[in-house]
């Protein structure tokens, strides 16, 4: 067996570890816990805006944020609140006699959290401005239109954002890694499910196609399953489409998960007149997180193979991690999306 292959089935000892971590977070939170908060803002007529406010529910607590708007923007109506299973929304209407662009909303407590909040902002000439928000510094000064530069960085750092913290899809990566044994083999895989997900993403965020969210993301979970699945079969020295040729199966689910990409895109809300470089840099985004992902899995992998030999036993045993909390993603999802 070759160095390299024997690195990437070394990898099983942190991954195990990487699993059971996730096992304990699971009890509690679905495979996207850590959500940002969001704000949209629409003008709805001359200087009047509605204001959509969502904080995620995290651990069955609302997130301890509040709004404070400067003294050019005034509550026309109460918030009206609703709460879902996973957050709370208040809707509401304020107005500024001078308009948004120049002023500045605050977060109140988001220093105090490790959540981001996404802002979008679309005013009445359909110019659209989404800049993320962070606890170091929280608030925004709302601007009439952003540069590209800007629009680059709030798009990478939020596709990086979603995959770092989308554990399915980092689930998917690293149970690939499981079965690929060869360098070549494993730049092939993972160019192949790139480029899947990026042609859904694309078509979905364009409109071109459609899948509603629920199905997609009970779909995603069951790709997990079936990796697991061939995992196992694997070391039990059988063969099938998805150990001859990852690639192909990288690339069909990747599809999938190209959807559930898209759907994240929406909440964050795409710049009129930037719509193709904010869906690049996004992609961008979520690329990097993915390589960064795997490089420090490999990378520390190969730091562990020096100490010790990792037994052939701890690849079933993260098969069976894989497809346990993969099984109860679909539980979860399904019952989310059909009861």
């Amino acid at each position: 067996m070759s160095q390299a292959a024997q690195i990437c089935r070394a990898g099983t000892s942190l991954l195990l570890t990487l699993f059971i971590s996730i096992i304990a977070m699971t009890a509690a939170v679905s495979a996207h816990e850590i959500r940002p908060a969001y704000l949209q803002i629409d003008q709805v007529g001359h200087n009047r805006f509605s204001v959509l406010w969502r904080t995620p529910i995290l651990s069955g607590m609302r997130l301890p944020v509040l709004l404070k708007f400067s003294d050019g923007i005034k509550p026309v109506t109460e918030p009206l609140e609703r709460e879902l299973s996973d957050s709370v929304i208040e809707r509401s209407i304020v107005e500024s006699s001078g308009g948004l662009p120049g002023e500045r909303i605050t977060f109140v407590g988001l220093q105090a959290t490790i959540t981001d909040v996404m802002v979008r902002v679309k005013l009445e000439d359909g110019s659209v401005t989404t800049t993320l928000v962070r606890p170091s510094q929280p608030w925004v000064d709302i601007q009439a239109r952003q540069t590209t530069l800007e629009v680059v960085k709030v798009f990478i750092v939020s596709g990086i954002e979603h995959i770092l913290f989308g554990f399915d899809h980092l689930l998917f990566v690293a149970a690939l890694m499981l079965i690929v044994r060869r360098w070549g083999m494993l730049l092939k895989t993972v160019t192949a499910f790139t480029v899947a997900h990026s042609i859904t993403l694309t078509c979905a965020t364009m409109g071109w196609v459609n899948l509603p969210s629920g199905p997609v993301e009970i779909m995603i979970a069951f790709s997990i399953v079936l990796v697991g699945a061939e995992i196992i079969r694997m070391e039990r020295g059988g063969t099938s489409l998805a150990i001859e040729w990852p690639w192909i199966v990288a690339f069909f689910f990747g599809l999938l998960h190209g959807f559930g990409f898209a759907g994240a895109l929406a909440d964050f809300g795409l710049p009129q007149g930037d719509i193709p470089l904010a869906l690049f840099s996004f992609n961008v985004g979520v690329e990097l997180g993915q390589l960064m992902f795997i490089g420090a899995i490999l990378l520390v992998v190969h730091s562990i193979r020096q100490i010790f030999q990792i037994p052939r036993k701890a690849i079933v045993a993260s098969a069976y991690v894989i497809g346990t909390i993969a099984a109860f993603w679909c539980a979860e999802r399904l019952h989310s999306t059909f009861v």
